[in-house]
């Protein structure tokens, strides 16, 4: 596609009409969007979120049974919803989703790069076979529908929005994430770098989100002195709800941020350090047999 000049025509297109009320930025109503990672926890949220605020949703997961769940509670929004249980990890899969999407809706205007995560491991753990998996899932997937997207939101709905949902691990120091760490920081390095390239058509954007009360977090909300822990070091005084994701993703995806693009927005409560630190076991002297090499003989 060749660049478009400032001043262009398609740029007087995909600004607000002049009579365009402030609230009517937020809407989406009418507009399809894909979520993957949809069966739970934050986009569960999304998904239902994005219902709500009229858009017909595509939801995609590894377990149809979540995904049919969700589904049912878009239908009783008003909205239509697909089911389409995805690995991302497999371009075949990201492929016959966005695939699935187009011909069940007719077009495409919304990419919401949910899936995603890491089990927290030590370093001197970390294999490279861990650390190709983590970047499998949590950069390579959400490029690869990101490049699928775009183009069938370019051809089907003239402009749109993508949303990466990264972690707050990519910029706190955190250990036992070093995996996971990186592979965030280059997911958002991903979206601020695609940004441009995309633009004006296609907006990126990502959030970095704190601690969200979802499953992965019931080993801390469930024990009460962790809880308390967490709670004091998060300047807001709770954990995150999916609905706070799921607002900051409505905002990114409708007109109301129809010029914010190649940004990343930290969703965490206030925190500015973790709140809660996994630690990692100590890096030892090896000792064999018998002879302990610290000790210098």
């Amino acid at each position: 596609m060749d660049q478009v000049p400032r001043g262009s025509e398609l740029g007087r297109v995909l600004r607000r009409p002049v009579d365009q009320m402030i609230l009517d930025r937020f809407g989406i109503e009418g507009k399809v969007a894909i979520v993957t990672g949809a069966g739970l926890g934050i986009g569960r949220g999304i998904a239902i979120g994005l219902a709500e605020a009229g858009a017909d949703v595509a939801v995609g997961a590894r377990t149809r049974s979540d995904l049919e769940e969700v589904a049912n509670r878009i239908r009783t929004l008003g909205r239509r919803a697909l089911v389409v249980p995805t690995d991302v990890t497999r371009q075949a899969a990201c492929e016959h989703l966005v695939e699935a999407t187009v011909e069940e809706f007719g077009r495409l205007d919304i990419l919401v790069n949910n899936a995603g995560g890491a089990m927290p491991r030590a370093a001197m753990d970390t294999s490279e076979g861990f650390m190709a998996r983590t970047f499998a899932f949590n950069v390579t997937a959400p490029l690869t529908l990101t490049k699928l997207a775009a183009r069938h939101i370019v051809d089907t709905a003239g402009h749109g929005a993508v949303v990466n949902i990264s972690s707050r691990s990519a910029s706190m120091t955190q250990t036992m994430f070093v995996a996971y760490g990186a592979a965030k920081a280059a997911l958002d390095r991903l979206t601020r770098n695609i940004a441009p390239e995309l633009a004006p058509r296609v907006r990126v954007n990502a959030i970095d989100v704190g601690g969200v009360a979802t499953r992965s977090l019931d080993v801390v909300l469930t024990d009460d002195s962790l809880r308390r822990q967490f709670v004091e070091g998060t300047p807001m005084g709770r954990p995150g709800e999916p609905e706070d994701i799921a607002c900051a993703v409505l905002y990114l995806v409708s007109d109301a941020s129809s010029w914010v693009t190649g940004k990343v927005f930290e969703i965490d409560g206030g925190s500015e350090s973790t709140s809660i630190a996994v630690q990692a076991p100590p890096l030892e002297p090896t000792v064999l047999e018998g002879r302990d090499l610290s000790a210098g003989n």
